[in-house]
Order: C-alpha cells, then structure tokens, then sequence
C-alpha cells in the first residue's frame, strides 16, 4: 500500500509542476494532463498547485502508513 501511495504522489507531483511549468513559461506544451482538461481552462494554476499539495499529502501520507 505505501509503494502504491508513493508512485500516485510521483504521479500527481509531476502532473502538477508541468502544469505550473505550463502555465508560468509557457514550455512543455501539451505534456501535463491539466493543460488537456477543458473544464479547467482559465483555473490551470489552481488545479496545478492542488495536484502538487495532493502529492504532498500522499506522501505524508505513504510514511505514516510504513512506520507500522
């Protein structure tokens, strides 16, 4: 379940900066799934930087989980 945890929150954290590396430079064009997502046109950066707190948590989320 950790394993599983930690590659979702490696999913989801480069989801996120390529969509905030999308959004702030204008490269990696078409790279990061929230540039696809037509309802989220114009609140890229917001579902950007959730993805990336969404990582964050998991991580945490995956450590408390090993410790058992």
């Amino acid at each position: 379940m950790k394993r599983l945890l930690e590659l979702l929150g490696v999913v989801l954290l480069l989801q996120g900066v390529a969509g905030l590396a999308h959004e702030l430079t204008g490269r990696l064009d078409g790279w990061g799934v929230v540039a696809r997502l037509r309802f989220l046109d114009g609140h890229e950066i917001y579902a950007s930087v959730t993805l990336t707190v969404l990582a964050c948590a998991l991580f945490a989320l995956a450590e408390s989980r090993g410790r058992r």
